[in-house]
């Protein structure tokens, strides 16, 4: 009945919009840091273009745009079916709020991420561990083994034993919790990075070409610990280096959407 009569009193236009507002909000976050985003966006200039050539009684240039508007959604579902299966598989699991971690629990993750690379390098094992950040890693994700699990530096280093099928891949940390291990990254294509450095710092390295997440490298070689955010390289870091660096990135990033 209080639902009945918010609807019909005079606020309805101000829920209809921001129940628009949500809905368009929610479609960004869903494709944002993949290609289809890009579609997204040009879809919607060519809509305000549209509506600015009614308004304004272009008849060549509606004529045109409705042509193209039908081929554009024709295009788009060949072009991108892969994406949308996907993203329509994965509509029933996506959450559309996600708490953030409390300053007590990112504490506790990065010391176990910290402590776990840090007896990593003593033993001289390989490891790297991904943080996503805004950027979405979901296509990573699917291509490792799926897991749902707490931070633990014993799990970290168990996942990164010599010889076992997962040791080769890469860790992913979403929202405080490990959801994939052994997952494939690009290498980078950068023809300037010395040879010293071997496939696990081409593949942080590509993967941070493309995302904004923080990877943390293990090196079995050369036996240090280096981390990766934004296509810069941080080598021979210390345990309370690396953490100081995580948290001063993951700050960064706060501030930037703060100011979006």
């Amino acid at each position: 009945m209080y639902l009945y009569t918010i609807l019909s009193s005079p606020f309805k236009p101000l829920v209809e919009i921001l129940m628009l507002w949500f809905v368009i909000y929610h479609i960004f976050l869903f494709f944002e840091g993949t290609r289809a985003i890009q579609v997204l966006r040009g879809m919607i200039i060519l809509l305000i273009a549209f509506f600015i050539s009614q308004k304004l009684d272009f008849e060549i240039l509606n004529w045109l745009l409705t042509k193209l508007f039908a081929i554009s959604i024709i295009a788009i579902l060949i072009i991108f079916h892969p994406e949308i299966r996907q993203g329509l598989a994965r509509l029933g699991q996506h959450h559309l709020f996600v708490t953030p971690l409390r300053q007590e629990e990112l504490d506790f993750i990065l010391q176990q991420i910290g402590k776990a690379s840090e007896s990593l390098c003593r033993i001289k094992t390989g490891a790297l561990i991904v943080l996503e950040n805004s950027d979405p890693l979901t296509e990573y994700i699917e291509n490792g083994v799926l897991t749902d699990a707490r931070v633990s530096s014993e799990l970290i280093e168990t996942i990164f034993t010599p010889n076992s099928l997962l040791h080769d891949g890469g860790l992913i940390i979403r929202n405080g919790r490990i959801v994939a291990c052994g997952c494939l990254f690009p290498l980078t294509q950068n023809q300037e990075l010395s040879r010293v450095f071997g496939t696990r710092h081409r593949a942080a390295l590509g993967l941070s070409e493309e995302t904004d997440a923080i990877i943390i490298i293990v090196s079995e070689e050369r036996h240090d610990m280096s981390l990766v955010y934004k296509s810069r390289l941080y080598k021979d870091l210390s345990k309370e280096e690396l953490i100081l660096r995580i948290k001063k990135f993951m700050e960064l990033k706060k501030e930037e959407k703060n100011k979006k």
